[in-house]
């Protein structure tokens, strides 16, 4: 739907007027906002409707993506540029009185995602729409999502994310494609003329209502692809006689307990309680869209047998893997498939990406609990597992200990990760060296059964948020000097090279990250009231806090630059920015526990004036997309520095690259292709291999070798006895040294030097402007690899067998 200045003014005014009674005159700046986002969802909506008719006059196949999580952030501006109206959209607003840009800040981050996971399904999303593939996103409608950070004396706090009253105005409520869900209850067989008749009584029943939001691709797509989001709804009839006895509390229970399923994303699950909860929402999140896609499918086709013909179900992560036994439910027990034509059409239509080598990551729920809250699903996963198992019999022959591994239920715990693998035609990990693991290690004993399943994607993002929108200038920059082809082909990015040694170029290049770095100085200092230095080296880390991705190593790299500064107040040194946003979860206490250090290590110095103005610690509070845009473009440094093996990716080193941050990191996740694509000459890479890990491993790794023969690494981890404003941190020091198994589990002493070694050259790297300019440059021009388009061109062409429909 094309649009002029006068058809935005007349649509804004309709809606001003339909919604809130009002004239453009009479508006306040909330309903001018509400009323700009309706206009946008409009247009988006008719262009849904007109590329669906496309679908279903072409028959062509269809994704359906499902995730737990969708990381999207804020909306208008995203959209706004995607359809090429932003000029149109500001003229006709400032007849208003308004300016865009106040109305982008106002728009809350949805609370429908937390880290990597979401946030790359949300630039998949974009993707899909840009290269017009069909296709759908399934997730949950999180009320309150992930929780809000507040930071009150390094303390961690959680509190409710509340964001509809911001953001349900991108939501289109679909009450005719509502269904049902089934939880508990009891199930028997009965046989009738060789058919089994499946009997589910005393059942608890919840309606799944759909609420869709519409995502837009790049200027020249024409494609929309809709996320649909379930929430949770009682379906029993409210108790009125309980109400009337003033049992208010009672009458209403039933319809709480039921809706908590679409409160919060990921509630804690160290308690049973958490558990069921976390059970009860993945298979809410499956139940409901498979029925849905079902549905629309038989719709279109009559024929389920067409299914993986018309049909992908992409798994990602293990969250949504039950949509396989309950794709064989629906097909055993509503359509009266035989178990070998179901199995047949679930393998060829699901396919599944793994996202984590980490044991405790890799969902496993107890039987017992499995069996109460899902009978049906437990019966036909049993099933799924004795019907392998006979198969890996039959393949690896008298090798108990290796079917036993591959079997889905094993002592006691059914394991969704095998349920993934065994019920999908293929298998992926997200980086060429995380996809090597999983054949090496992890999956080693079923890709020594279907080596023909698995293969790598490595992921991507979404670069026209994440350079062309957060950060104009530079986007302006390549306008001028390749031409706009990179917004929807990101490898013409790579003709940037011809100016690298254009002095020109690189003193632009230079200009643009200073103002860039300027603009966030004065957007923290008007927010938290603290001033950092732009020309100092913005060094930044933000991603989940967990113990792998090592924040802690860089708290005590910052530690040992502290004591030395402590020392020598006068010492000569580049002014430093060390820059973290991270959220733990509620549970993870190790986690929280690094935050409180890195908060407090910041409280220390901001005591001391003069060391304060070469060392600078910030801890962003309540790290979201949103904030990410700001920051991300203002980046010197990017901290990739997990344990080697331990990361399958990462997207975090590809937005800073994209915007012209050096890595310094290890050789894990997508670290490895970014130094393969840059040259190590354009990287600063250190510390362990995956390979050199797992032989430390194997010989009895001990940190206190590593602690002993460091001077600065031991000054810098006894200082953590002593402490940092106030308080000691001797618990951190003693899980470095003396905790109970194995100490510092994720080696960070045993890489200290090296990463110490490395921000050394990095230093004299950015000494010399025109190097560190040179370096910047080609990290934007080598960025088009990792693009998300590139990502999902490769997941169509190599495991949906997908074609797009441009029109």
């Amino acid at each position: 739907m094309a649009l002029n200045n006068i058809d935005i003014k007349e649509v804004l005014q309709d809606k001003l007027s339909r919604y809130f009674g009002i004239s453009p005159e009479e508006a306040d700046k909330e309903q001018v906002y509400k009323a700009t986002v309706l206009t946008v969802r409009d247009i988006l909506t008719q262009r849904r409707k007109i590329y669906n008719s496309k679908i279903k006059e072409t028959g062509s196949k269809r994704i359906y993506y499902m995730c737990m999580e969708f990381l999207l952030g804020p909306s208008l501006r995203n959209n706004i540029c995607n359809l090429g109206r932003e000029d149109e959209f500001k003229s006709a607003l400032k007849d208003f009185g308004f300016e865009l840009d106040e109305l982008y800040a106002m728009e809350p981050d949805p609370g429908l995602g937390n880290g990597g996971l979401g946030r790359l399904a949300a630039c998949f999303m974009d993707s899909l729409s840009t290269l017009a593939y069909p296709g759908r996103g399934y997730s949950i409608l999180y009320e309150y999502g992930l929780f809000k950070q507040r930071l009150v004396d390094g303390e961690q706090l959680e509190l409710p994310d509340i964001w509809l009253p911001g953001g349900e105005s991108w939501l289109i409520p679909r009450q005719d494609k509502k269904c049902t869900v089934r939880f508990g209850g009891n199930v028997s067989e009965k046989w009738d003329n060789g058919r089994c008749e499946i009997i589910h009584q005393d059942y608890e029943e919840i309606e799944a209502i759909p609420y869709d939001m519409m995502i837009s691709g790049g200027e020249d797509s024409h494609a929309v692809t809709p996320l649909r989001l379930w929430k949770a709804q009682d379906i029993k009839h409210f108790n009125m006689e309980l109400f009337s006895q003033g049992q208010y509390i009672k009458a209403v229970q039933d319809n709480t307990m039921a809706e908590t399923i679409s409160k919060v994303l990921y509630p804690n699950d160290n308690h049973p309680e958490g558990k069921l909860l976390r059970l009860s929402q993945q298979y809410f999140l499956v139940s409901a869209s498979m029925q849905n896609l079902i549905d629309d499918h038989l719709y279109d086709y009559k024929d389920l047998s067409l299914l993986p013909e018309k049909v992908s179900i992409h798994i990602n992560d293990t969250h949504p893997a039950l949509c396989i036994p309950e794709l064989m439910r629906i097909l055993l027990d509503v359509h009266n498939y035989s178990w070998e034509d179901a199995w047949d059409i679930v393998v060829r239509t699901v396919s599944y990406t793994n996202h984590t080598v980490l044991p405790e990551a890799l969902e496993c729920w107890n039987e017992g609990l499995f069996r109460l809250k899902l009978p049906r699903i437990y019966m036909i996963i049993r099933e799924i597992n004795e019907r392998f198992c006979a198969d890996a019999w039959n393949m690896f022959p008298g090798n108990w200990d290796k079917v036993g591994r591959m079997s889905i239920i094993n002592h006691g715990q059914i394991r969704m990760a095998n349920l993934s693998v065994v019920g999908s035609h293929m298998t992926n990990g997200v980086s060429a060296l995380h996809s090597d693991i999983l054949k090496d290690t992890v999956f080693k004993d079923f890709y020594d059964m279907y080596p023909e399943r698995f293969t790598n994607v490595t992921n991507g993002i979404a670069h026209r948020r994440w350079l062309c929108y957060s950060n104009p200038r530079l986007a302006s920059l390549l306008d001028e000097t390749i031409g706009r082809g990179y917004r929807t082909d990101a490898k013409q990015l790579e003709k940037l090279l011809a100016y690298k040694d254009d002095k020109d170029v690189l003193e632009k290049l230079a200009q643009i990250k200073r103002a860039n770095k300027v603009d966030f100085s004065n957007f923290l200092a008007q927010k938290t009231g603290v001033t950092i230095d732009p020309d100092s080296i913005y060094d930044v880390q933000v991603k989940r806090l967990h113990e792998y991705k090592r924040q802690l190593l860089n708290a005590i790299h910052i530690i040992s630059i502290y004591t030395a500064l402590k020392e020598n107040p006068d010492l000569e040194m580049q002014p430093r920015t060390f820059i973290f946003g991270a959220k733990a979860a509620p549970g993870y206490y190790v986690a929280k526990d690094i935050i409180r250090l890195i908060c407090y290590i910041s409280a220390d110095i901001e005591k001391n004036p003069k060391i304060r103005e070469k060392l600078r610690v910030v801890f962003l509070e309540n790290y979201n997309v949103s904030l990410a845009e700001k920051l991300i473009p203002t980046a010197d440094v990017s901290e990739q520095i997990s344990l080697a093996g331990k990361e399958a990716s990462g997207t975090g080193n590809m937005k800073f690259m994209i915007n012209g941050a050096v890595t310094i990191g290890t050789l894990d996740g997508a670290n490895v292709e970014i130094c393969e694509e840059v040259g190590k000459e354009n990287i600063f890479i250190f510390g362990h291999t995956a390979e050199e890990v797992d032989e430390l491993w194997k010989k009895g790794y001990a940190s206190s070798y590593y602690y002993n023969r460091n001077e600065n690494l031991k000054k810098a981890v006894d200082y953590l006895q002593t402490g940092f404003n106030g308080r000691s941190f001797s618990d951190i020091a003693n899980y470095l040294l003396y905790s109970y198994g194995v100490a510092d589990p994720f080696m960070c002493l045993a890489d200290f030097d090296f990463y110490a070694e490395a921000h050394k050259k990095l230093l004299e790297a950015y000494a010399d402007k025109e190097r560190w300019g040179k370096m910047s440059l080609c990290n934007i021009a080598k960025a088009g690899k990792f693009a998300a388009d590139r990502s999902i061109s490769d997941y169509a062409n190599n495991i949906w067998n997908m074609k797009q429909l441009l029109y």
